[in-house]
């Protein structure tokens, strides 16, 4: 399985670290670990990090990178329907991230997918850099990654 990370270029040489999951929070972590999110495809990689972004943005530089995840390497399924109702909003609720964060510290898989928030359907995917198996994942060198100037609208 192959899946995206889009990240400001600065941070190109860790994109796939996990360290920012040290500084800040996510949906599925709590602030202070090591956890790397990806997403299905490049597009919604792409939009991932749009979300977060604003018009005062549009000068920034971005990369887009791959990582390989072989079919040897054991992938936990979060199912959306045991999620809670409202698993969603934004910013979102502490019950995600508490899932994220015992799944981080029992080190049950290297990866974890869960559903995308911005995009119904899709699907994200935390790697665990801690985590024994994640040597046996691969990674594409970051590439420049262009936003169609029309999406700044």
């Amino acid at each position: 399985m192959i899946v995206f990370r889009v990240c400001k270029a600065k941070y190109a040489s860790e994109i796939f670290s996990g360290n920012g999951g040290l500084k800040a929070a996510g949906r599925w972590h709590q602030k202070g670990q090591r956890v790397v999110y990806a997403a299905q495809s490049l597009s919604l990689a792409a939009f991932e990090l749009f979300v977060h972004l604003g018009r005062h943005d549009t000068k920034i530089s971005l990369v887009s990178a791959r990582a390989t995840i072989p079919d040897s390497v054991e992938i936990e399924v979060v199912d959306r329907a045991t999620l809670p109702r409202n698993w969603n909003e934004s910013p979102p609720i502490p019950a995600t991230a508490e899932l994220g964060t015992q799944w981080l510290a029992e080190m049950r898989t290297a990866v974890l997918q869960v559903p995308a928030a911005v995009i119904p359907g899709e699907f994200d995917f935390l790697i665990n850099p801690e985590h024994p198996e994640f040597r046996r994942l691969s990674f594409s060198k970051p590439e420049t990654f262009l936003l169609d100037p029309r999406v700044w609208k």
